[in-house]
């Protein structure tokens, strides 16, 4: 069976999307991970399944490298939000997001942050604006749910962390039961944010939405930075407008690469 498929990328993060809403497509992890291969497929950060929705215009069910599914994707939201064109509200595991494209460019509305413990989730009750853990340099790092959990650490320099080896030990740590995204940031001289993501199931990519929300959420909340923030990521920059109480609105670029058909 052959299907199409769309590659399309946000700030080099970048997707496999199936259009499913008029002929369904089974997925599971084993043709995830086939398909996210880089060398023996068609390579990609995370896969995207749009399927029909009862509660907004489309549903977007999205998959890691690792054959997990999980519950949001800022960037991927983006690409979809383009691929609809103008406004549409897409329903997701972690909510219903409202998107808007403009020209190569799209705002998203990713919801209210969530701070509880339980909504991390957290394996028992702690602080989740300064968690009281460590693991070497990564200490007391600020929790937030922003349709998928987050851990944020403020450092001098993200460049500096070994992400590469840290980032697992932080995403699989029993504190986690269903693991966590981990974010390293600074603050720089005018403001802005410099991020890089370790993400769940994936690791270092060249940029993540949902990290982007979540970093600049800890950093308002801590007053380090003010609203609009830009983020910027190895990628490319996300501009994040949030106030306390109020939704998160997600603004930059995303691009279909091009399009394809492959047996399944």
């Amino acid at each position: 069976m052959k299907r199409r498929f769309l590659k399309m990328q946000g700030l080099g993060n970048d997707f496999v999307v199936f259009d499913a809403r008029r002929e369904p497509l089974g997925m599971d992890g084993a043709t995830v991970r086939a398909l996210a291969d880089r060398r023996t497929g068609i390579g990609c950060d995370q896969l995207i399944l749009l399927e029909p929705s009862d509660a907004a215009d489309l549903r977007m069910r999205i998959w890691n490298p690792d054959g997990g599914e999980v519950e949001a994707c800022g960037n991927a939201a983006r690409c979809v939000a383009l691929l609809v064109g103008g406004a549409c509200r897409i329903e997701t595991a972690g909510g219903i997001v409202a998107g808007v494209a403009d020209g190569g460019a799209a705002t998203v509305d990713m919801g209210a942050p969530r701070f509880g413990w339980d909504d991390i989730p957290l394996a028992y009750p702690l602080d989740t604006a300064s968690v009281p853990v460590a693991w070497e340099p990564l200490e007391q790092p600020f929790a937030v749910n922003v349709g998928n959990p987050h851990v944020v650490f403020f450092v001098d320099d993200p460049d500096e962390v070994p992400l590469e080896r840290l980032g697992p030990l932080v995403e699989r740590d029993p504190l986690f039961p269903q693991r966590v995204n981990v974010n390293v940031a600074s603050v720089e001289e005018d403001g802005a944010l410099r991020l890089r993501v370790w993400e769940r199931g994936a690791g270092l990519t060249q940029a993540c939405g949902t990290g982007a929300c979540a970093t600049a959420v800890a950093a308002i909340s801590r007053k380090l930075v003010r609203s609009p923030v830009p983020v910027h990521l190895p990628g490319g920059t996300l501009t994040i407008a949030w106030e306390p109480g109020g939704s998160i609105r997600m603004s930059g670029s995303a691009a279909c690469v091009f399009e394809g058909e492959i047996a399944l």
